[in-house]
């Protein structure tokens, strides 16, 4: 799954227009149009497509923290990850919306996925630890998909 087609995803799911995803990617200090978030969600084969980059999906992931929970009490924006795994992009999910891992698996559950609190706490380690498990697309899918519902 390509960022690009994680920002449909989450579109659809959060049920926003083009002009709302440019004002919350912009809350993270990367401004962004609303021309430019409709290349981003061509179709690959479409004419005028823009490949979604790592830091601009964490641009606007940071930007869903903001919108969702209010800025940073020190005034801080967090900078954007070069690189956004299926793990970030699920962690940055639930600090948006301040889920526990209760509320993670009641979506998970009506979206129809059967996931375990253990390997739902794997996703969330660094990659460093032992018990670090790297989270599937389908995974990911599956968590927007319950978002949706």
């Amino acid at each position: 799954m390509t960022n690009n087609d994680t920002l449909r995803r989450l579109r659809y799911a959060l049920n926003i227009n083009d002009l709302l995803v440019a004002q919350i990617t912009s809350k993270s200090g990367r401004e962004t149009s609303k021309e430019e978030v409709a290349t981003w969600l061509k179709r690959e084969d479409a004419p005028g497509y823009v490949a979604l980059s790592d830091s601009d999906l964490s641009s606007f992931l940071d930007g869903l923290i903001i919108e969702k929970r209010g800025p940073n009490p020190s005034g801080k924006i967090p900078l954007p990850l070069e690189f956004l795994s299926n793990n970030d992009i699920l962690k940055k999910l639930r600090i948006a919306y301040n889920f526990k891992s209760e509320d993670t698996l009641a979506i998970f559950k009506k979206a129809g996925f059967a996931i375990s609190n253990a390997e739902l706490g794997s996703f969330s380690r660094k990659s460093d630890r032992f018990y670090f498990a790297k989270c599937p697309e389908q995974v990911l899918r599956k968590f927007i998909t319950g978002l949706s519902l």
